[in-house]
């Protein structure tokens, strides 16, 4: 069983690893926390805020002595940093990633690792806010949020045991998944929401009165394209990480836009109630399962 991680080193101090951070700092589960990024000015806010303890003066600084490696960077970067950190891993240390897609990222680190792959725990936390950089770190983004493990063939028990401990100090429920259903469940319900948020911004900003539009939207608006406020950065890496999948989930949603115009041409409403009552109906089923989980955690933690 887990007790206490002596060293974590994070490679990406912003809202995801930096909550990470804070959440197993006010658990008691590590005693240092070392901080790695490309922008010092970022590292050097995350230390002010008492996100991190300290910042790394190279790769071999963070690695050396950590018992865990988070990295929280854009998925596009996984690739390196793991190629960076190999020469300075430890037998006994564990890596894991927070990346939103899981395939691309296990490749990458199957190229970078070799054969210390055991040692490399994919993860992702179902988590996150529009608001980017270490300021946007909340202590408890994690509470009763999923975090799925996608465990690779050659991890050991023990390794996945010190990702899952981690999180669940965190306050995250663990669930597994492999990296190719992970991929594919998430390109329909978070990669392609972010590229229709995105893309129906873009479509309103580019208009010649997009001011006159921007005006008047009002919470529905807000509220569907709130996630158009992350990281382009990020979610750039996402999108063309998993772009076979989202594809093939761009076009079953392009076929149901076609169905929904069509009957718009004909002035169907019956046909367009069917539609809006079926996905109202389904919508009402995920939020009642939802909330009867909620309920149930809450009772078995009284």
């Amino acid at each position: 069983m887990q007790t206490v991680f002596n060293r974590i080193a994070i490679f990406g101090v912003g809202l995801i690893g930096g909550s990470f951070a804070l959440a197993l700092k006010k658990s008691g589960s590590v005693k240092q926390i070392v901080g790695v990024g490309r922008s010092r000015t970022s590292l050097e806010t995350a230390q002010q805020l008492g996100i991190i303890d300290h910042i790394a003066d190279s790769v071999e600084d963070a690695v050396t002595g950590s018992d865990l490696i988070m990295i929280a960077a854009p998925v596009a970067q996984t690739e390196s940093i793991l190629r960076a950190i190999a020469p300075f891993l430890a037998a006994n240390t564990i890596v894991t990633d927070a990346g939103s897609t899981k395939a691309d990222v296990v490749l990458a680190a199957r190229a970078a690792l070799g054969n210390k792959i055991a040692q490399f725990v994919p993860a992702h936390p179902i988590a996150g806010r529009e608001l980017n950089g270490p300021e946007a770190a909340l202590t408890d983004l994690y509470v009763g949020k999923k975090v799925v493990i996608t465990r690779l063939p050659e991890n050991t028990d023990q390794g996945v045991a010190a990702v899952a401990w981690a999180w669940q100090q965190c306050g995250a429920i663990i669930h597994q998944l492999n990296p190719a259903q992970h991929d594919a469940v998430f390109a329909a319900v978070s990669h392609l929401p972010h590229l229709l948020a995105y893309a129906l911004v873009d479509d309103v900003a580019r208009k010649p009165h997009a001011d006159t539009l921007f005006q008047y939207a009002a919470s529905g608006f807000r509220d569907f394209t709130r996630i158009a406020g992350s990281s382009p950065e990020m979610w750039r890496d996402i999108t063309l990480a998993n772009r076979v999948a989202m594809l093939e989930e761009l076009d079953s949603y392009t076929a149901r836009l076609a169905i929904l115009r069509e009957h718009l041409v004909q002035a169907d409403g019956a046909a367009i109630e069917g539609i809006y009552s079926h996905a109202q109906k389904a919508r009402h089923n995920w939020i009642s399962a939802i909330e009867a989980a909620e309920k149930q955690q809450r009772e078995g933690g009284d």
